[in-house]
């Protein structure tokens, strides 16, 4: 049976999943695709899903789809941006570069992750579209100017602060599988673990020669260089993000300020009034604390708290294009993905990349058909149906 991210077998978001497995080492794997806990979180991301279906309009000729849309004053060709997946870089050597051009080439933009393997002024450089910096302050607020100057200086479009990792949450596969041991350990440490590297050469290969473990070229602390990729623990668990530190951020940033991590109304009109140009509707992909809602259960209430003041994006769980839809008939105006581009990338380079995209494009298209809507700008909650207890009463509370 063909392999390739390009093969016909190869049909939706979730078929690149498997294809991912075969090419990374557990380790790697397991970090891209788990969650925090129990995963409670991680997995009604995307079952969520299952609980909105769609009205369509029956007897409507829809010949095309503009699926274009315009987000912070950035016209884009789809209403899909490239969310922030750290570590991208052990995924594939070309990681965020590779993902920043494909994001480019489709129209859309591509949001660098702090924790990224690739200096930031190189992948602003690789995309032809908006690139976005998402900000930890890892390394302290000395080290986070450094970084708000370097992507003000490489023309990044807008700064993304992530707001939920007081601490990072408990990703039991990465502990099982040693990473703490196979990115930082002794050699005696990293043994027991060595075996899943070994099963696959081919991206051990590529690995090696690319470097080995990379450090952090964008957090630079200072008088001390780049950090290690193996302080990031610890680093997320000194770099608490409080609302106090937005006014800092303001003060050294101009452009457009993106509030990510928003799971209630109340925070989410605290952004407002903390001068956010946007939020993100994000439980971090179910990465940090299980057992929060899904987001797409969470997006209503936060539309209805800003209340037209700012735009709304949301992540979380998103695989299909049909998923895409839904959302944007719930009030977001795009939507960020992750995993759904970072299983491309570890299946199959740049080409996984713009292979993932491609299929939620098309997605989108046929469910704009079959809706009989023309266009993402004419959604709303008439095209949706909600059957969820939890979800049907965030609806009929912000409709009261």
């Amino acid at each position: 049976m063909p392999r390739g991210v390009n093969s016909s077998h190869i049909v939706s978001v979730p078929d690149l999943r498997p294809l991912a497995r075969r090419r990374l080492p557990k380790v790697v794997f397991d970090y891209l695709d788990g969650g925090a806990d129990g995963e409670v979180t991680l997995r009604e991301n995307c079952r969520a899903f299952e609980d909105v279906t769609f009205r369509p309009r029956g007897a409507v000729s829809v010949p095309t789809c503009d699926l274009r849309t315009r987000v912070l004053d950035f016209d884009l060709a789809l209403p899909v941006l490239l969310a922030p997946v750290g570590y991208s870089r052990l995924m594939y050597p070309e990681g965020e570069i590779a993902a920043a051009r494909c994001a480019g080439q489709a129209g859309t933009v591509y949001i660098l992750s702090t924790i990224s393997g690739h200096r930031l002024e190189d992948v602003k450089a690789a995309s032809t579209g908006p690139v976005w910096f998402q900000l930890y302050l890892m390394g302290g607020r000395a080290a986070a100017e450094g970084s708000i100057a370097r992507a003000k200086q490489a023309g990044f479009s807008a700064l993304v602060v992530t707001i939920d990792t007081a601490v990072a949450g408990m990703r039991e596969r990465d502990s099982r599988n040693g990473m703490k041991e196979l990115m930082g350990g002794g050699i005696l440490r990293k043994l027991p673990f060595l075996g899943q590297f070994l099963s696959r050469p081919a991206w051990l290969v590529r690995f090696l020669l690319d470097g080995g473990v990379p450090h952090l070229p964008n957090v630079v602390l200072p008088g001390q260089g780049p950090m290690p990729m193996t302080d990031v623990g610890a680093a997320l668990a000194s770099s608490t993000v409080t609302w106090n530190d937005l006014r800092w951020i303001r003060e050294l940033w101009s452009g457009p300020l993106i509030i990510k991590g928003v799971m209630t109304g109340e925070d989410a009109r605290r952004a407002v009034d903390e001068g956010a140009s946007a939020v993100v509707v994000s439980n971090h992909g179910g990465r940090q604390l299980d057992s929060v809602p899904a987001s797409i259960q969470v997006l209503p209430e936060v539309v209805a708290a800003v209340n037209g003041q700012i735009e709304v994006l949301m992540d979380g769980g998103v695989r299909r294009g049909s998923d895409v839809i839904k959302a944007l008939c719930l009030g977001a105006r795009a939507v960020l993905v992750g995993r759904a581009y970072a299983y491309g990338l570890a299946a199959g380079g740049p080409a996984g990349v713009t292979r993932a995209i491609g299929m939620l494009r098309t997605e989108m298209e046929r469910t704009l058909k079959l809706l009989g809507c023309s266009s993402v700008s004419a959604l709303d909650r008439s095209y949706v149906n909600v059957h969820a207890n939890r979800l049907a009463r965030e609806i009929e509370s912000v409709q009261a």
